[in-house]
């Protein structure tokens, strides 16, 4: 088929690629001129691993190409996607401006009977809304039909997902606009979930929520074994051995971020209390996961007695999470800006994001260093050489914000190990009778 793609962002640039990669003609749109550009060498404007070589096999074929011009890119189409960002507005609820844009480009420039697609993520009603305002402003006599189908991608594991995906949700008021939709993606062999479209943009909100909500309550409970003495990891693999909870997001830290749960989860309670409703769950989850990052900060006080004046402090990772460049809501943001205002001096290395604080590598960031904090949990850091890196520092203390680092080995190198949860985490050993 011949599909356009509104949006070179994140979910519209894997989107094309995938679309293309199974065999259709896809042109993704921007208005963007230097990110077109580059998108035309081959560069992607994201850090996605196995997206370039993806991109480039694809320009190589003629199967994708990238445009900033509508009209070009709707010729002919059969399936014009929008993938354009929904960033949180004001009060937590959705922007829409960069969805109306796209309903207004395509009612004033498509000349033929078209079937649109809603990837963004948007309230439900939207769908709904976008159909009217295109039929509201169509130049041309032609047929609309307008299809919901929410992304459910990973980022750091995007063409993992947009491949082997759990599922497909296509939600339709048109059986046969759903069923052009579905055909689109039956290479892929993927389970198709068909419902209605409010029923579709609110499976995407009550998803992130929930794994939000799953994040946020395991941090409460790694919280409260500090409080106690037990290790976090330990109940988490206990409690995920039970097939009603499962292991997946059971991972205490310093909290979620990126461009999918902070936004996701303050839209849904919007949304809520449009209807005059509360989602208490939900939003105790919000106040958690921003409360996380705080008390993070507050065990490096506490570990220096409240002084952390001219106090070295090596951060490690930058982006809010491995394999990505993403830095959107990301918890080093907020703990890179505590610990500044108390007196620390910050020295970062992230493999991918710089910032002004960075650092040439790994060594050079944690020399002298009086702490060394895991913010994000990249291999680089994972399988790094501590027994060098104790050399180097000044302090041997590592603040591990995301579980991911062995404890035992570190405190056998003589590191003093602090986790989420697991602060009294010890080498143990059993004494023979």
């Amino acid at each position: 088929m011949k599909v356009a793609v509104i949006g070179t962002g994140y979910v519209g640039l894997v989107t094309g690629t995938l679309l293309a990669e199974i065999g259709h003609d896809v042109t993704c749109i921007d208005i963007d001129e230097m990110k077109i550009e580059l998108l035309k060498t081959g560069i992607p404007t994201i850090y996605e691993p196995g997206l370039e070589q993806l991109l480039k096999n694809n320009l190589e074929k003629q199967k994708l190409s990238f445009t900033t011009n509508h009209a070009t890119a709707f010729q002919n189409v059969e399936l014009v996607f929008m993938a354009v960002g929904t960033p949180q507005g004001e009060n937590g609820q959705a922007n829409l401006s960069y969805i109306e844009q796209a309903a207004k480009d395509i009612a004033q420039t498509i000349d033929h009977d078209v079937t649109v697609v809603i990837k963004s993520t948007v309230p439900p009603g939207t769908n709904d809304y976008v159909e009217q305002q295109i039929l509201k402003n169509l130049i041309h006599p032609v047929k609309i039909h307008v299809v919901s189908n929410p992304e459910f991608l990973r980022e750091g594991h995007a063409i993992e997902d947009a491949f082997h995906g759990d599922r497909i949700v296509i939600g339709s008021e048109q059986r046969e606009a759903g069923d052009l939709v579905e055909s689109l993606f039956a290479p892929l062999q993927i389970p198709i979930v068909r419902t209605d479209r409010r029923s579709a943009e609110m499976i995407k909100y009550a998803a992130n929520a929930f794994l939000a909500v799953k994040i946020s309550y395991m941090n409460e409970i790694a919280n409260l074994c500090d409080a106690i003495g037990a290790d976090v990891t330990a109940v988490a693999d206990g409690m995920g051995m039970d097939k009603r909870i499962g292991r997946a997001f059971l991972n205490a830290g310093i909290g979620y971020g990126g461009s999918c749960f902070p936004k996701d989860t303050e839209a849904v309670v919007h949304l809520a209390k449009q209807q005059a409703m509360q989602l208490s769950i939900v939003e105790s989850a919000i106040k958690t996961n921003k409360a996380q990052r705080h008390r993070f900060v507050e065990k490096v006080l506490r570990h220096f007695d409240g002084n952390l004046t001219n106090k070295k402090i090596a951060i490690l990772g930058l982006a809010f999470k491995p394999n990505t460049d993403d830095m959107r809501e990301a918890p080093s943001v907020t703990i890179i800006d505590e610990l500044q205002k108390n007196g620390a001096i910050i020295h970062v290395f992230d493999p991918i994001v710089t910032n002004e604080y960075s650092a040439a590598s790994l060594y050079d960031c944690v020399t002298k260093a009086d702490a060394v904090l895991l913010v994000t949990e990249w291999q680089d850091f994972l399988h790094a050489d501590w027994t060098e890196i104790g050399k180097l520092v000044k302090g041997k203390v590592i603040f591990d914000g995301r579980n991911a680092l062995e404890a035992d080995k570190l405190q056998q190198l003589g590191w003093t190990y602090i986790g989420v949860g697991r602060e009294r985490k010890r080498v143990y050993g059993f004494q023979e009778s």
